[in-house]
């Protein structure tokens, strides 16, 4: 009996998260947008992943010149055309989605650890040591995020990992602020107040009772900045701040492409499309997770 007892209440929580699991997962799929949404991102993924196996013409993502097939507008051969250098618009596009995906996890990964550290620190402590991260962090939000990006990018050497320093010197402050709001809020709840009656000390009630409620609203700024992250990065590669050629960007495609407008408007038209269509995708898929986390039971 104690055995089937102690399964029983092993199993219990194992339960209860699958339960919330799939209420959550429900209230995602409420709204179909969202859920077209994460279809997009799985195939932006999906793509990125196996370009080399799904380009039609992989070689055509590196250094190749073909001026035979130069201005090639789109048909049975090559699908989106070709741009002045005879290279394959489509397998260049699939090549790109790599870089890109790359921008906006890379930037992602280095400013919310960061902002969300110095919220934290700067909400809980107060002091003058909230002053001072919050007053530097006021001077960052004071400049538009693109404007700065263009700034630190043009000192830089223009390469993707230079460009996604320039943006992320842009974007920590965001979730600083974010997190700081929610700590001032956050330490000043009873369960807090008896975590610090009972002697629990600053890192406990920080990481154990403070940051696990600003996650919701940390993951879904995430999934909304995503798509913004990676339009940024893509407004870097169009002045030539980003990844350089022969490496394909979708930036420099449009860039490269925009001089042949209308003549030749595929060879800009479709890599536009393509950046607009992960930007919705991140930005269905974030309405969806707001939606999700901030449910009423």
């Amino acid at each position: 009996m104690n055995i089937a007892g102690n399964i029983s209440a092993g199993e219990a929580p194992k339960r209860r998260r699958f339960e919330t699991a799939q209420k959550l997962w429900y209230k995602f799929t409420l709204n179909k947008m969202s859920v077209a949404g994460l279809v997009i991102i799985l195939l932006v993924i999906f793509l990125a992943v196996f370009q080399p196996v799904i380009a039609p013409h992989p070689g055509h993502a590196g250094a190749f010149v073909d001026f035979k097939q130069a201005s090639r507008p789109p048909g049975s051969e090559f699908l989106l055309g070709t741009d002045t250098m005879g290279r394959d618009i489509l397998s260049r596009i699939l090549f790109a989605f790599r870089g890109a995906l790359t921008m906006g996890v890379g930037v992602l990964a280095v400013v919310v650890p960061l902002g969300g550290a110095l919220g934290l620190l700067a909400g809980y402590s107060g002091g003058w040591l909230a002053t001072l991260i919050m007053r530097i962090t006021d001077i960052f939000l004071a400049l538009p995020p693109l404007i700065l990006a263009l700034c630190v990018g043009a000192i830089l050497k223009p390469t993707l990992f230079n460009s996604m320093m320039a943006v992320c010197i842009a974007w920590w402050p965001w979730y600083t602020r974010l997190v700081y709001g929610m700590a001032m809020s956050g330490k000043n709840e009873m369960y807090v107040k008896s975590a610090e009656l009972l002697g629990a000390g600053a890192g406990h009630i920080v990481f154990r009772e403070i940051l696990p409620n600003c996650l919701g609203p940390i993951f879904t700024k995430m999934t909304l900045d995503m798509g913004w992250v990676i339009l940024t990065g893509a407004s870097l590669s169009f002045v030539g701040l980003g990844e350089q050629p022969p490496v394909p960007a979708l930036g420099t495609m449009v860039s490269d492409g925009a001089k042949f407008i209308p003549g030749q408007w595929w060879i800009s038209i479709f890599p536009a499309l393509a950046i607009m269509v992960i930007v919705l995708g991140f930005n269905f898929m974030g309405d969806g997770v707001k939606d999700m986390l901030s449910s009423e039971e």
